[in-house]
Parts: C-alpha cells; sequence; structure tokens
C-alpha cells in the first residue's frame, strides 16, 4: 500500500501559491481514477469478488436507439452516446449476480476533465432514487431482470455540455470499488432548446428543424439592389465537427465549470473563430493576394476549416465575413445553440464610433482618398444565437448578434457580442456586449463634406437612409430570404426611431450634430443615377438623370468617377474618370449616358465583381454640390450539376459538375470543388486552363450515405474569376 501512495503524490500538480489547483480548461485531459477506493487499511481476508460487479454497461447508443432519438441527436456522424441536457436518457447495467437494493449499493459518477470537483460541477456523484426531478440530476431504476437493470438519468437543465467520462461505483465495508475506464461509455451533453428549463429553449418545431438540425444554409450577398445567394455546408454532424467545436473552447481557455452558459461560450467564441490576438480558426484576408492558402470564395462550407485547424492546430487561411460567419454557425448549431446567419446590406464600418461615416470631397467635388477613413460594406455577415439573458434586464433574451470577423477589438480582443438584437433596436446600447457598434453598423449616418479654402468644412450632403437599408436570413424550412431590418430598427424617420437614437445618444453612443448654418443643399435640383445590369466581360452604361424643378435654367459641371473595390468598400484602384457639362432647362429632366467598356475594368477586377461609383455635379450658378454614390455588381456566371444513375444510399451514382468560361480570355490554374453532406466528403481538383467559349466537364463518383433532401455545392476559383458557385437539391431514396 505504502508504495501506492508514494507513487501518487509524485502526480500531483506544481503547486501554485495563487490556486490549489491549476485552471481547469481543457475537455479533453483525464485524471486517473483508483478501481480500489480504500476507506483505510484493508483487512487480510477482503475480496473484492464477494460483492457486486459491474460486468457491463451498455449506453443505447447507436442512432436508430431510444437516447439518439428522443435526443435529436441521431444525425451525428459519432459512435459514443450523445445527450441533450435536461432530458431523460437509458442506461443498463449488467451485474454478475442479481441487484439487491436491501444490501447492495452503487452510484454513477460523470467526469470531466483533469481536476473534477464536485462544486464546479465537472465532477457529478448520482445516487438512485425513486423519482426523477425535471431538469435536475438524477436517476431511477425503470427494469429489473435477471442480472440487469435499466436506469433512467436525467441531467440538470444547466449543466456543463461536453464529453462526460461514466463510472460506476459499488460501495464495500472497506473501499469503494469502481468500473475501469471505458473510452466506449464516454457521452457527450450538448445544450436543448427543446428543454424549457435550458436556457437555449426555443419554442417553435420548425425554427428548432431550421436552427439546430439544418446542415445547410444560405449566404446572401451582393448588394442591396442586387442581392445575391448560394449555399453553405455547415456540416454540424460529420465526423469530428463535435470534438473540433469542443477543442475551440479548450483553445479559448474557457473554464469548463463556465461551459454550461451560452453567453460566455458566444463571447470566448467570437474571439477564438478568428486568428487574430489567439492563434484561432480563420486567418482572414481582404487584399486580393491568397499565396499559401485557399481563397475566402473558393470554400463551400465549414467541415474543411474546421477540420484542418483540428488537426494542424494552425489557423487556416483565408476567410472573410461570410466565412467566419458560417464557421461559427456550424460550431453554434453542433452544440445546439439555435443560431442563423445574418447579412446586412451597405454596413457601416465607422473606425470612431460617432454614428457617422464622413466622406471627403476635395475642390471638384471628387472623394478625396487620403482623408476618408471610414468605409461602407456592400454587406457584412455576423451570426445570431439564441439564449436567455439572464444578465441584462427582462426583455433583452431572443436573438443576440454575435460576429467572428475581426473589425474591432473589444475588451482588449477581436471578438464581437453576444449584443442583445432587441437593445439594439431600442438603442438600449448600454447592455454588454459591444451593442454600440453593431449599432453604428446599421444605423449611421454618411457625410459628405469639403473643406473651404479658410478651413471652415462645409457638408454638402447627408444621407441618413443608405446605411443598413436591408438586413436579411434564410427563410424557416425553405431557401428564401426574410427581410429582418424591422428587428434591429424602426421605420426611418418614424417617432419611435428618433426616440430609439436619443437613447443610444443618451448611453454614450457620439452623435455629432451638424449645425444648420453649414449645411444648405440644394433642394430645386435632384440627382439621380443608375446602372444597368452586366454580366461579367461586357460593355455597359451608367446612366444619370437630373430633375430641375425651378423656374431657373443651371448648368452643372458633372463629375463620375468608377472604381473598382473590395467587398468592404475599400476602393483598389479607380478605372473610369469622365467629366462633362451638363445643361439643367427649367421644370425639365435629362439623362446622360456614360458608356463603361471591359477593357476598362477587366484588368483590375476584384473577386467579387464589384464596383462603386461616385456621381459628383457642381451647379456653376449656385457653388452647391450634389452627390450620390452606389455599389454594383456584375453578373458572375454559375457552375451547372446534375447527376446520373440511381440516387439510392448505399449505392453508386455520378455527379457531374460543368462550367463554359465567358470571358474573353483563357483562364488558368482552375480549381473546382465539390461538396454535399451525407452525400460526398469534400473534393477538389484542379484544371490548368480552360480557352475562351470552351466547357469544362468534371465527373465525381460517390455513394451517398443518408437519405432524404439533399444539397450538392460546386465552387470554381482561379485568379481571374472567383465567387463562381452552383448547386443542386437531390433527393436520395432509401435503399
Amino acid at each position: 500500500m505504502s508504495e501506492t501512495t508514494s507513487t501518487r503524490e509524485e502526480k500531483k500538480p506544481p503547486l501554485n501559491g495563487r490556486r490549489a489547483l491549476p485552471p481547469n480548461n481543457s475537455n479533453d485531459e483525464e485524471n486517473e481514477v483508483p478501481e480500489v477506493d480504500p476507506f483505510g487499511l484493508i483487512p487480510r481476508g477482503f475480496n473484492p469478488k464477494d460483492y457486486l460487479r459491474v460486468v457491463d454497461i451498455y449506453m443505447f447508443k447507436e442512432p436508430h436507439e431510444i437516447n439518439k432519438q428522443q435526443h435529436h441527436t441521431d444525425k451525428y456522424y459519432n459512435p459514443k452516446l450523445i445527450v441533450r441536457r435536461g432530458q431523460p436518457f437509458q442506461i443498463q447495467i449488467d451485474f454478475d449476480r442479481p441487484y439487491r437494493p436491501e444490501t447492495d449499493q452503487f452510484w454513477l459518477e460523470f467526469l470531466m476533465g483533469r481536476y473534477p470537483q464536485q462544486n464546479k460541477g465537472t465532477y457529478i456523484p448520482i445516487i438512485v432514487g425513486n423519482v426523477l426531478k425535471p431538469g435536475e440530476w438524477g436517476a431511477k431504476i425503470t427494469h429489473r431482470e435477471n442480472n440487469s437493470i435499466r436506469l433512467s438519468i436525467m441531467s440538470s437543465a444547466t449543466c456543463i455540455i461536453g464529453k462526460f467520462r461514466l463510472y460506476v461505483a459499488v460501495w464495500t465495508p472497506f473501499a469503494i470499488l469502481r468500473t475501469r475506464r471505458n473510452p466506449a461509455t464516454d457521452m457527450y451533453i450538448l445544450f436543448n432548446p427543446w428543454c424549457q428549463k435550458d436556457a437555449v429553449y426555443l419554442d417553435d418545431e420548425k425554427e428548432r428543424e431550421e436552427y439546430v438540425l439544418n446542415d445547410v444554409g444560405i449566404v446572401f450577398h451582393g448588394n442591396v439592389e442586387d442581392v445575391k445567394s448560394r449555399s453553405w455546408s455547415y456540416g454540424q454532424f460529420e465526423e469530428n465537427i463535435l470534438d473540433a467545436c469542443l477543442f475551440l473552447m479548450d483553445k479559448a481557455e474557457l473554464e469548463l465549470s463556465g461551459r454550461g452558459n451560452p453567453i460566455k461560450i458566444c463571447r470566448v467564441a467570437s474571439a477564438v473563430i478568428n486568428s487574430r490576438d489567439d492563434n484561432g480558426v480563420i486567418a482572414g484576408s481582404w487584399n486580393n493576394s491568397y499565396d499559401y492558402g485557399v481563397a475566402p470564395s473558393a470554400w463551400t462550407g465549414s467541415v474543411d476549416i474546421l477540420l484542418e485547424y483540428y488537426s494542424s492546430k494552425q489557423p487556416v487561411r483565408y476567410g472573410q465575413c461570410w466565412v467566419f460567419a458560417g464557421v461559427f454557425n456550424t460550431f453554434l448549431r453542433c452544440l445546439g445553440i439555435p443560431a442563423r446567419l445574418i447579412t446586412n446590406y451597405s454596413s457601416a464600418h465607422d473606425n470612431n464610433a460617432n454614428l457617422r461615416l464622413d466622406f471627403f470631397l476635395d475642390d471638384e467635388g471628387k472623394v478625396d482618398t487620403r482623408l476618408t477613413k471610414d468605409s461602407v460594406w456592400n454587406y457584412h455577415c455576423w451570426n445570431e444565437a439564441w439564449m436567455t439573458r439572464p444578465d441584462l434586464p427582462v426583455g433583452f433574451g431572443g436573438w443576440q448578434v454575435v460576429d467572428g470577423t475581426p473589425q474591432e477589438t473589444s475588451d482588449g480582443m477581436y471578438r464581437c457580442g453576444p449584443a442583445s438584437v432587441q437593445a439594439i433596436k431600442h438603442g438600449h446600447v448600454c447592455f454588454q456586449f459591444d451593442a454600440p457598434f453593431v449599432y453604428a453598423e446599421v444605423n449611421s449616418d454618411i457625410i459628405f463634406s469639403r473643406m473651404e479654402k479658410n478651413g471652415i468644412q462645409v457638408i454638402e450632403k447627408i444621407d441618413t437612409t443608405h446605411i443598413g437599408q436591408l438586413i436579411v436570413t434564410k427563410e424557416v424550412g425553405g431557401d428564401g430570404m426574410v427581410d429582418i431590418t424591422e428587428e434591429y430598427k424602426f421605420r426611418e424617420g418614424s417617432d419611435e426611431e428618433r426616440l430609439a437614437l436619443e437613447t443610444a445618444v443618451m448611453y454614450g453612443v457620439k452623435k455629432q450634430t451638424t449645425r444648420d448654418t453649414t449645411y444648405q443643399p440644394q433642394t430645386d435640383i435632384d440627382m439621380d443615377f443608375q446602372v444597368q445590369k452586366a454580366v461579367l466581360g461586357n460593355d455597359f452604361k451608367v446612366t444619370i438623370t437630373f430633375r430641375n424643378r425651378s423656374r431657373n435654367s443651371y448648368t452643372a459641371t458633372t463629375y463620375l468617377s468608377g472604381n473598382i473595390v473590395f467587398y468592404t468598400g475599400v476602393p483598389k484602384s479607380e478605372f473610369k474618370k469622365h467629366s462633362f457639362s451638363a445643361k439643367l432647362e427649367p421644370s425639365s429632366s435629362s439623362s446622360f449616358d456614360v458608356v463603361i467598356k471591359s477593357s476598362e475594368y477587366m484588368s483590375d477586377l476584384l473577386e467579387q465583381a464589384s464596383f462603386h461609383f461616385f456621381v459628383t455635379a457642381r451647379i456653376n450658378e449656385t457653388g452647391k454640390i450634389l452627390a450620390m454614390q452606389k455599389a454594383t455588381i456584375l453578373e458572375i456566371p454559375t457552375l451547372r450539376i446534375k447527376t446520373k444513375g440511381e440516387l439510392v444510399a448505399g449505392k453508386e451514382m455520378s455527379v457531374i459538375v460543368e462550367f463554359t468560361n465567358p470571358l474573353k480570355q483563357t483562364l488558368e490554374n482552375v480549381t473546382l470543388r465539390l461538396e454535399g453532406p451525407g452525400v460526398l466528403r469534400t473534393i477538389q481538383k484542379e484544371f490548368r486552363s480552360i480557352p475562351m467559349n470552351s466547357t469544362l466537364t468534371w465527373e465525381v463518383k460517390c455513394i451517398p450515405m443518408r437519405p432524404g433532401l439533399r444539397k450538392l455545392i460546386a465552387s470554381l476559383n482561379c485568379d481571374a474569376l472567383r465567387h463562381v458557385y452552383g448547386e443542386l437539391n437531390v433527393q436520395i431514396q432509401k435503399p
């Protein structure tokens, strides 16, 4: 006995004056649990075989068995038992002889991490009783037969989520006898949106099926006037994804005892999804060069990214906002937190949080890129997660904004949220976390101003409606788009909107007033412009229209600037400058066309084929300036996907991807990716070149595993052409 005591003492963690135990923040590490735990000296005649002994534990962990069916976890591609908290599950214990409740005494132990402690929720002993209380740990015997008993076990609705180890302990007069460590009896406990006592409870079954169980989604991109969509494979049930998601919390060093709280999990996850300051999952890149990595537009889903990070432990290159949001959505749904991906069109990135984006014009009315630091993203994607907010006053639970894209630091790290959508709408931006930043993303004003020679700043135009014009998400149960702008803001110009703004300002959002003296716009002339819809590689025109409502004749010196921009609104290069003088007759409208040739823009084009046009007109008679700006995107060709053969689970079928090159140039070093959760693992193929007007065909053979409606998603990527997608819904039959 003395020998074992001394070896056990050597394994103690090194002492540290600040805490009795090292931090317990890894779900992966384990402690050694003794099989025989003596109460003191053991008498010589003691034979453990005289007492009740556990022969086997049966977990009912197959997808078709009762536990995974009742807990909605049958889709996880994982051999271990997975249950949701606050809901009973069944196990069976086989002993070496019939169980006698009068004399035999046993209990269950659930352990997590290296230093399990009962008060931290990482060591949970469960005595078998007669009745189960809803939402509290407990166990009762439901069936006894021969040497076996069937137990129903209830977990707490607030317990830690993650992977637990299970032991059965039997009491004897001299020692506690435990089962041997057996990884087959490990089990995962997840959040439970089906349980009323859980913080993530969602009461609508259709919404639960969409926001927790749907493993594909839609990303809306493009811009307000031309909304585009593409599919994204979340793949939260695929092999090893659950372990990869738990590893993210270990990576973020989230104390195990905090892992029952969805607010904490979202906060640390929004930091660890990006690689800034903690070597997190995805490295962002917005500069159009993606050496040594995958271009953000080439990814078709989250699975490859999470698995690569889980194995390499190094940031995966590269992502932009929809990639961060897609991976974050997988993480949340995988753990059981209802989540959806949101797109905000014309999203403000306001560097100094003053609710205004300043665009500075020079004397000619052109935008001065040296002075202008703020930018308007064509669109920005973030996530919403559903949970109660016991840390805020009543009424601020429900959807919370969380954002993994690194834009600004929050409490010293690149992260954002959770911020209550309800609080943002009503201007209560004092409630944690990061509500002022999100409020500015959807509510800023754009102010065009010009410096006069004497240093006075003259405001030429205030645009209060451009930012956050449209906020959307995918509809429940379909691929359509739902406009949720009204969940974030009241109608433009309504009294409630004014009140929400005053509330936000009262809570410290900076809003500089624009004194009326400096702002006297020209009110009797309206200017607008339209950009013709165009396919990539073709010419198109911009039409500028003036409406002179006065009785005076005016001449307007008009300037059009066309810039190729990143989707974040940051310009890369000006490819078109055009100025002309427009004669505006009294009480009439006049239109002017400017032709944009493909040769002017093709060489500099960026991957999202995004242009930004500024039109400014100086009215010569009054010296006033009219200013307007719009983003536009070109139509990008799509991939065609079709199938060949029978679509039956377990049988071989073919998927064919076709693409015709529409450009007036050869595409070189082209990468195709194809994936479909439940049908085929992601595969990619390189093609050296595709000449102009020629068609590429790629056939892939696969054996679909799961019956039901599935989605195939493909992307094509090369330096000259990105954001080329195709998708196809396929119905896989049961064998």
